[in-house]
């Protein structure tokens, strides 16, 4: 895998820390983005991943980004991991700032993105062979739950996209792969959803047996992408096995009947 690289967004904590770990491991150079420098900076230590602080919502930080990235040569996979929730109300109590953060953060930034490195990828697909988009979305959506049309509607909205990306780069050597995880328990995604109330948070997982982590969710992306150029996983769904659907979660010991 020497000599590739990946762009990977969210890269400063979670799925996105997990995802840009391994594929150094695995040989891979790796350009890690986010928006708070001084967790790049951990990771860039930690990691020894190249990293950009850049908004995703911001058009002037990916022009920055496509900038910095050109100058590096070659790009082989973008992963989109970048996104996120905020609240659990109702419809009829819904903050629409919340709601359109969820819209820019999950799909806006989404498109912007995978527009600015298109160019890229296409190069290096023309030498190479192939090129990978993965978008990281999530169950929510397609499995809507009280409380959370939001995040449904935001979720929904980057399948989507990743659905029609992929009938409108049909013929050309260009992969795109939406990974939809489960309950994955991280330090902050939950957090960040409920204004930093810890209890609430933790909650979430309270007596789940085996949650995801990132590193499986991180692990399945590698392994998508490293597969041979012809092989694409249009879609995956990664669920902890205590969740059998997006309501239905064992809470508890998982035991033979």
């Amino acid at each position: 895998m020497s000599g590739k690289r990946a762009v990977v967004t969210g890269a400063s904590t979670g799925i996105g820390w997990a995802t840009v770990a391994l594929l150094r491991e695995h040989g891979w150079e790796v350009t890690g983005v986010a928006r708070r420098e001084d967790r790049l900076s951990a990771l860039a230590e930690a990691t020894g991943a190249d990293v950009v602080a850049a908004d995703l919502t911001d058009a002037a930080d990916v022009e920055r980004l496509r900038a910095h990235l050109e100058g590096l040569g070659r790009l082989d996979a973008l992963v989109n991991n970048a996104g996120g929730a905020r609240g659990m109300d109702r419809v009829e109590d819904g903050d629409p700032d919340d709601w359109r953060w969820m819209f820019e953060a999950n799909v806006l930034a989404v498109q912007r993105i995978t527009a600015a490195l298109l160019p890229l990828l296409r190069s290096t697909a023309a030498e190479a062979g192939s090129a990978d988009i993965v978008n990281v979305t999530s169950v929510a959506a397609a499995e809507v739950y009280e409380g959370g049309a939001g995040y449904n509607a935001a979720k929904a909205g980057e399948a989507a996209l990743s659905k029609v990306l992929r009938l409108e780069l049909a013929g050309e050597p260009l992969r795109v792969i939406e990974i939809a995880p489960g309950m994955v328990k991280t330090e902050e995604f939950s957090l960040r959803r409920f204004g930093g109330d810890q209890e609430r948070a933790d909650r979430v997982y309270a007596g789940v047996a085996d949650p995801l982590s990132a590193e499986d969710v991180a692990g399945v992306i590698a392994y998508a992408i490293e597969l041979p150029g012809h092989v694409n996983l249009d879609h995956i769904t990664i669920r902890p096995v205590a969740q059998a659907a997006r309501d239905k979660v064992v809470r508890g010991p998982l035991a033979p009947r």
